[in-house]
């Protein structure tokens, strides 16, 4: 249920996400979702689940860019208004706190994923299962997982 999460560090320059994602393309790696952020406003932070992460962090590691694998979740919402409020009450008086997050564009107008960067990412995967919750794994966003 955890997914593996490439953030990577970016100078906030032009043509440096062009650079990052033109490597990653060129080595066949398909961005699966995608979000960047600007932390200062010198760099930002390019977030990206992959279809590769081994052979990306390969592709990173050649550019001589420092990048982090993080664990997060993905879920699967109804796309209505209110969905996300009530998927995130169900953390309300937990010690969970979602410390970033970002939606994932689909084909399905139905649905919405959202991925959860939390604090404490096992007592945010019990508290979801508990609930309901659908989690989605590597293989509903053809990523390759590591035997």
């Amino acid at each position: 249920m955890k997914l593996k999460q490439l953030s990577i560090p970016l100078e906030n320059s032009p043509g440096r996400l062009h650079e990052v994602t033109k490597a990653l393309g060129e080595a066949g790696i398909n961005l699966r979702a995608h979000c960047i952020c600007d932390s200062t406003h010198d760099f930002g932070v390019l977030r990206i689940l992959v279809s590769d992460l081994p052979r990306a962090r390969g592709v990173i590691m050649e550019k001589y860019i420092p990048a982090r694998v993080d664990d997060v979740i993905a879920v699967e919402i109804e796309d209505n208004p209110g969905s996300l409020a009530h998927l995130l009450s169900l953390f309300l008086g937990t010690k969970v706190n979602v410390e970033y997050m970002y939606a994932v564009a689909g084909a399905n107008l139905a649905k919405a994923v959202m991925v959860f960067h939390f604090n404490s990412i096992d007592l945010a995967i019990e508290i979801l299962v508990k609930n309901s919750a659908k989690l989605l794994d590597a293989n509903s966003f053809g990523i390759l997982v590591e035997k």
